[in-house]
């Protein structure tokens, strides 16, 4: 009898520190310092475009675009995660010409090189280190949300994303992880990680179906819907041939409300359009002054 008790105990017990993991899967170290450093500053159009550096949780340097509008605040504030596909536009640069025109109307935006702005880092990485790789993004997502806030310029309260692609995809994640996210565009973005990780892989049977199941706790669809009343801009392309419309319309019900799903007839990169939607979108929930149309 003592052994049975025994033995519930430790299921009941195992059970409990598995759940305690998983909410702590992106837990980080909030203290270590950002070591913030500025390179340079260009003023384009009445905003401040800040070229900085600070280190992400590994202690690696991240690189970034902080660009400032006049004035003193508080501003509300957008981080900017880019995408996987064009070599020219797959790093902080594709978002700047938007964020620039969005910072003219009193919002500081953040832009962020991730390790996808490496060319051929998709095809040269480690293939075992994707589980422990996407935990890291995470973190470091949250290290930006950490820059952001430590500026007494920055409304707490109106902290928005914006990420395409791999952006759209941790950006997910992220949401479901840290409650400071107030407002989300996700663009393209895949409700399972496994989709984008095994594109072009060769690894079949037993061996793909272990890599899915290890990667499956982190799938953007068990993360976004946590996001209690965050609303949500989720576009998608009708041409897309990464993301497929199932996968598209599995990701969009996986978030809670209030959410627009918006298709255009586009592919994977989008169009003007949705740029020009995504603008305005973010001029209303941030309540920020008319912006013209703009696109990436």
């Amino acid at each position: 009898m003592k052994t049975i008790l025994w033995l519930l105990c430790l299921v009941f017990y195992s059970q409990i520190s598995l759940g305690a993991d998983k909410q702590n899967l992106f837990r980080y170290d909030a203290s270590q310092p950002l070591n913030l450093e500025e390179k340079s500053t260009e003023e384009h159009g009445g905003v401040v475009v800040h070229d900085i550096r600070f280190d992400d949780v590994a202690k690696q340097t991240m690189s970034a675009y902080l660009i400032t509008p006049k004035g003193k605040g508080p501003f509300p504030a957008i981080l900017y995660v880019h995408w996987l596909g064009d070599p020219e536009t797959s790093n902080r640069m594709q978002f700047l010409k938007e964020a620039e025109d969005v910072s003219q109307h009193g919002a500081i935006a953040l832009l962020v090189d991730m390790p996808w702005a490496v060319q051929g880092w998709f095809r040269n990485r480690d293939l075992q280190d994707d589980y422990g790789f996407s935990i890291r993004q995470v973190q470091n997502l949250q290290r930006a949300i950490d820059l952001l806030i430590q500026r007494p310029d920055v409304d707490r309260k109106r902290i928005a994303y914006v990420g395409h692609d791999f952006g759209a995809t941790y950006g997910a994640v992220l949401l479901g992880a840290d409650p400071r996210i107030r407002y989300a565009v996700l663009m393209a973005g895949t409700p399972n990680l496994s989709d984008w990780f095994l594109l072009g892989s060769q690894i079949q049977g037993g061996q793909r179906e272990a890599y899915i199941k290890k990667m499956a706790p982190l799938d953007p669809v068990n993360f976004i819907g946590k996001a209690k009343s965050v609303p949500l801009l989720l576009q998608f392309a009708t041409n897309d041939k990464f993301i497929p419309k199932d996968k598209a319309e599995l990701f969009a019900n996986s978030a809670s409300e209030p959410k627009e799903l918006r298709w255009y007839e586009a592919e994977h990169e989008l169009d003007p359009q949705a740029a020009a939607e995504r603008v305005t979108w973010l001029e209303t929930q941030l309540k920020l002054t008319a912006a013209s149309s703009t696109g990436n």
